[in-house]
């Protein structure tokens, strides 16, 4: 299914990793304690602009800050958009 959705510039579409729910200790992590995540998968990306190139393609695996991005819901998904350069690595 194609997103309807399609970034300019610097901008990349990201889908969040679910947030985990148990820790690795086995304890169950309640809704208010949970963390929100800093990883996910590249669903959309821009083109980038004429000096700076995207390096990012779709399905890589991203790691970004706490704060980056504007949430977005799409046909009942949540999804982040932000610029590549809130983008730390490639994992």
């Amino acid at each position: 299914m194609a997103l309807k959705i399609k970034p300019l510039a610097d901008r990349v579409l990201i889908e969040p990793a679910a947030a985990e729910t148990k820790t690795a200790s086995g304890i169950i992590i309640p809704d208010n304690a949970k963390e929100k995540p800093q990883k996910g998968n590249v669903v959309a990306a821009g083109k980038g602009t004429k000096d700076d190139p995207i390096t990012v393609k779709v399905g890589d695996t991203v790691l970004y800050g706490k704060y980056a991005g504007t949430e977005l819901k799409l046909e009942g998904t949540d999804y982040l958009i932000m610029r590549e350069s809130d983008i730390l690595a490639i994992i």
